[in-house]
């Protein structure tokens, strides 16, 4: 059954006319989500500190945001989730996911730093996973001056960011010079050929859409081609093997459901560690609407305490 939270979240969004994000022009699609975040998304939480950086990038400077719990101190060496934030790689950005660094940052313990990473259609794949790359490698050689421990790096995202963290993952183990210890990975998309039955069941009328899915694949892919290329479609690498350990979060109500499992049960066959949770009542997106919705609040303090844990923090 859906939470009565969420249903009323829906009626509610229903009752104002507001327009499918797959029917607005990407530029004003960025705009609206910014703008609604208002209703959904508690205050912002009060951290020690917040830092404006830029790391090098591919095709310029990738802007970064930096948040230190409340109660470390300007010496304290610091585990660090990298986060890369969701939106179908057409939108969001760090404001959209500004409550959410903050709230991860002071229930972990850690570090985060967030990434704001290129977007479709002016750039598409693999632009976001270029510059996550970048900015990623970027943090962990800068690790010093930033006041973290690269022995104690993870990498988190919801969505299109749990994509890309995945994704992150995987680029690490291969290069071999970046050590990842943990991987946060939200609803994440990891097989772009739509395929799993969860895209059909909750394919209309849980917020995140069939067409919305299909509008932002298309703007990110250019090629259907692509839609086999790891680095699009985590789940489709042929060795998910020696993979850092995982904690994979879905919702019952997605349209992302099936394949989420499907990913957390390729890791854990494939030997790594992987730990798996549906909030079976919930809709996409909901992790970041603590206003609104109480399992929210349970998802992010859910996903602080196993970054503590797993980082030791």
């Amino acid at each position: 059954m859906l939470h009565p939270q969420a249903r009323g979240l829906l009626d509610f969004i229903a009752s104002r006319n507001v327009p499918p994000t797959h029917t607005l022009p990407a530029v004003e699609a960025r705009a609206f989500y910014r703008e609604r975040r208002a209703v959904t998304q508690p205050e912002p939480s009060a951290v020690a500190e917040v830092r404006e950086l830029s790391a090098p990038g591919p095709a310029g400077a990738i802007p970064l945001r930096m948040y230190r719990p409340m109660g470390s101190q300007p010496g304290d060496v610091l585990p660090v989730l990298v986060y890369y934030h969701g939106g179908g790689w057409v939108i969001g950005d760090l404001d959209t996911h500004d409550v959410l660094c903050r709230e991860l940052s002071n229930g972990s313990g850690c570090a985060v730093i967030a990434v704001d990473y290129r977007l479709a259609p002016e750039h598409r794949f693999p632009a976001a996973v270029d510059d996550s790359w970048a900015a990623t490698r970027w943090i962990r050689q800068e690790a010093a001056s930033l006041g973290i421990d690269a022995s104690r790096l993870a990498v988190g995202g919801d969505s299109a960011g749990g994509n890309l963290a995945a994704v992150m993952s995987i680029m690490a183990r291969d290069a071999g010079d970046l050590s990842i210890a943990f991987q946060l990975l939200i609803y994440p998309g990891t097989d772009m050929r739509r395929g799993h039955a969860s895209h059909t069941t909750n394919g209309k009328g849980y917020l995140l859409e069939a067409d919305t899915i299909t509008y932002f694949h298309d703007h990110y892919i250019t090629d259907v081609a692509q839609d086999l290329d790891w680095r699009a479609s985590p789940l489709l690498h042929k060795d998910l093997s020696k993979l850092p350990p995982a904690l994979v979060i879905t919702a019952g109500f997605d349209p992302l459901r099936d394949e989420g499992l499907d990913y957390a049960d390729s890791l854990a066959t494939a030997g790594n560690r992987a730990t798996y949770v549906c909030f079976e009542r919930q809709i996409h997106g909901f992790i970041t609407m603590g206003k609104v919705l109480d399992e929210a609040n349970a998802a992010v303090a859910l996903c602080a305490a196993e970054l503590r844990r797993a980082l030791r923090a």
